[in-house]
């Protein structure tokens, strides 16, 4: 009996593996998901191979060229340190994306947990989405500023700040797509044939509040990066010398007639990321919404 058992488990995940990699080739074939995928995808790459790639020490400096122009030597310029203004962008966008990617793992994971548990167990969504709503009703960025700075300027607490900011914005979409797949004819007939709450929670109910949810996590990697850059402009993200492309930018600000490349080419570097992002969250809720796939 157990061979017999163990014989359609293999057959089960290779048909899961195969609609997964069906579905995966009806999103690459998507235009704008592939158009963003290729710009996100360089900026990352970039990010990756900083080390290799930058062609300065990201924090040398050369008082010997102080805000030169962009030459060959310096493609972009330096900064009124003398530092190479190419190496510390591409630093920066590394640590931009680094904080970005805590923020979305974080934020996926507890807004998936407070939306799913608030959305299917009745008594805790009164209480619980009181609360989102509390932390919902200030300014997000207002919020990171301030929560940033009460807990020091760090990558760590930048990302948390971040990370208690777009929470509840998560965990609302979740509860919704939950609500309305809580209420389905087949969750009610899981329920009748007795399956456990887990269960029809994994199996049933996630698997189907997904595609707003990875929607979703787009749009926060991509206000994260922006806002990571606001709090190190106003010196409550990651401290100095570690280069980031809002410091960058607050540094360049008071040179901004001289040298205007100073503060432009952090905020190309942020412009690059945010776009491709948004292109690829474009993408995937054409995709993943079958109210607007046939369009």
């Amino acid at each position: 009996m157990s061979d017999s058992a163990a014989v359609p488990a293999p057959r089960q995940y290779r048909a899961t593996l195969r609609e997964a990699g069906r579905q995966l080739r009806g999103l690459l074939r998507h235009r704008s998901i592939r158009v963003g995928g290729v710009l996100f995808g360089s900026v990352v790459l970039v990010a990756i191979l900083a080390d290799l790639i930058a062609p300065f020490d990201p924090n040398k400096n050369d008082f010997r060229a102080m805000l030169a122009a962009p030459d060959a030597l310096h493609p972009f310029g330096t900064d009124a340190f003398g530092r190479d203004i190419l190496s510390r962008v591409i630093h920066g966008t590394r640590l931009s994306l680094l904080v970005g990617l805590l923020v979305v793992v974080a934020t996926g994971v507890l807004g998936t947990v407070i939306g799913t548990m608030t959305g299917y167990v009745r008594w805790l969504d009164g209480p619980v989405m009181r609360v989102m709503d509390g932390l919902m009703a200030f300014p997000g960025v207002l919020l990171a500023i301030a929560l940033a700075a009460a807990l020091g300027p760090s990558v760590v607490n930048a990302a948390l700040a971040l990370t208690i900011t777009f929470t509840p914005r998560t965990a609302r979409i979740v509860r919704g797509s939950v609500l309305v797949v809580r209420e389905m004819p087949y969750i009610e007939a899981a329920r009748a044939c007795g399956a456990p709450h887990r269960r029809i929670i994994l199996r049933h109910i996630l698997p189907n509040a997904l595609p707003p949810l990875i929607v979703q996590m787009t749009f926060v990697f991509s206000v994260s990066i922006l806002a990571e850059a606001v709090l190190s402009f106003m010196g409550v993200g990651p401290p100095p010398p570690t280069p980031s492309l809002g410091n960058i930018i607050a540094e360049g600000r008071a040179y901004i007639q001289e040298a205007p490349w100073v503060a432009l080419t952090p905020g190309v570097a942020i412009a690059l990321s945010v776009l491709g992002l948004n292109i690829i969250g474009d993408g995937l809720r054409d995709s993943l919404d079958p109210r607007l796939r046939n369009l």
